[in-house]
């Protein structure tokens, strides 16, 4: 029988425990080293007006280098040049292509039929046979009546010649007695009047020439006029006749082939595939920065290639302005009509400046404030901007090379002049 566990009970040491004065020291050590160590926290959330996860912002370092001052703009290739060919007439089309169809320099792409034309043209011709037959005609007539006068002439020298030597025998004749004085003076009236007629003669035939080389000058106007009309009405019938001005593609066809159509309608359109251009829209707030001669970069399959402004619309439409962008060393292969191609333009090149990446705080702060990083806490800061690219920011006063800087958007912070970046 057991009478109790005393048997079965083992004896235990018991620890030896502190004073209480010790212990209460101990942890007052512990709390005061706690305190140190979180001094410099509870000052940044004390002096913090709000708290943010770090992750969700966005960071960049200030740094001293190059800075391209450029803008990015939207653009899209288009033809050089891409004429549309109108109707010179009304009448018929006969459509000689389609659309998409390469033509060549000089094919035919569509005739228009017109009888108006036709017709015109073949009574300016004949027209045209008419004057060359009158000045013809004129020019024999010319020839005889000139004919008629110089044998006129001819023959009153004839008549003068011997009424001289009929007036030099009948001196003669006087001086040895055989003729009377009566007959050598009648002699020489004679010889006076035949003179005459003859000086006469000659002053007419003057007179009847340059009459009828005015005549002949005349006709010979009218037959030149008249062979100005045809050659203009052949013009017309020619380019009734509509040709491919260079190697290139039809674009667009305005009409059907058998329409009738009428002077000035657009019928075919032609784009010269081997001379593309890049059409690029340019926001309105830089329309004072651009001109022609700028550089600028088209990206093409992940290559930039070289280009330059080559001229800039004189109005804003949309609130942006309308370039084109000319390749430097040719076009690059592969372009198509149409076709987006993102391009940046060259305004401004600085060299050894303060800058910062780019990001929404430019936009949220207006380019004046920004969140500069110290010892965990983003302070607001007033900084002045310069030139702006694509991708970084000239940065004028406020910051100092090597700072960090927040990128995010401002907006979100309500003008919070210090901010606890929480890891």
């Amino acid at each position: 029988m057991i009478r109790d566990t005393s048997l079965m009970d083992e004896p235990v040491e018991t620890a030896k425990r502190l004073p209480r004065g010790v212990l209460l020291a101990v942890l007052a050590l512990v709390l005061i080293l706690g305190g140190l160590a979180l001094k410099p926290i509870i000052s940044r959330w004390s002096a913090a007006e709000q708290s943010i996860e770090r992750a969700r912002l966005r960071f960049a370092t200030v740094t001293r280098g190059d800075l391209v001052h450029d803008i990015a703009v939207q653009g899209r290739v288009v033809a050089a040049s891409r004429p549309t060919l109108f109707s010179p007439s009304a009448g018929i089309v006969s459509l000689r292509v389609r659309e998409g169809e390469r033509v060549s320099e000089g094919d035919v792409l569509a005739v228009v039929e017109s009888p108006e034309l036709d017709n015109r043209l073949q009574q300016e011709q004949a027209s045209l046979a008419a004057s060359s037959s009158d000045l013809s005609r004129l020019e024999l007539s010319v020839r005889q009546q000139n004919l008629v006068n110089e044998q006129r002439v001819e023959l009153l020298e004839v008549r003068v010649d011997a009424a001289r030597r009929l007036v030099e025998r009948n001196q003669k004749l006087a001086d040895a007695g055989l003729v009377n004085e009566i007959e050598l003076e009648s002699a020489r009236d004679d010889l006076r009047i035949q003179s005459l007629e003859l000086d006469q003669a000659r002053r007419t035939v003057d007179l009847e020439r340059e009459m009828l080389e005015f005549e002949v000058r005349d006709a010979r106007l009218r037959r030149d006029r008249q062979n100005l009309l045809v050659r203009d009405a052949e013009r017309q019938v020619e380019e009734l006749t509509l040709r491919s001005p260079f190697d290139g593609l039809v674009a667009t066809l305005s009409v059907e082939d058998r329409d009738a159509v009428v002077r000035g309608q657009a019928l075919v359109g032609v784009v010269d595939l081997g001379e593309l251009e890049v059409e690029v829209a340019i926001p309105e707030s830089y329309a004072d920065d651009v001109a022609p001669g700028v550089e600028a970069l088209v990206v093409v399959d992940g290559v930039d290639h070289r280009g330059i402004l080559t001229r800039v619309a004189p109005e804003v439409r949309n609130s942006q302005v309308e370039g084109r962008v000319a390749f430097e060393s040719g076009t690059p292969s592969g372009l198509r009509q149409n076709q987006r191609l993102a391009t940046r333009l060259i305004l401004d090149h600085r060299s050894d400046v303060l800058k910062v990446s780019r990001g929404p705080f430019l936009e949220s702060g207006a380019g004046r404030r920004v969140y500069v990083v110290d010892d965990g806490l983003a302070r607001l800061r007033e900084i002045s901007v310069g030139a702006v690219s694509v991708t970084e920011v000239e940065i004028l006063d406020g910051l100092e090379h090597g700072e960090e800087v927040v990128l995010s958007d401002l907006s979100r912070f309500e003008g919070a002049e210090t901010l606890l970046l929480r890891n």
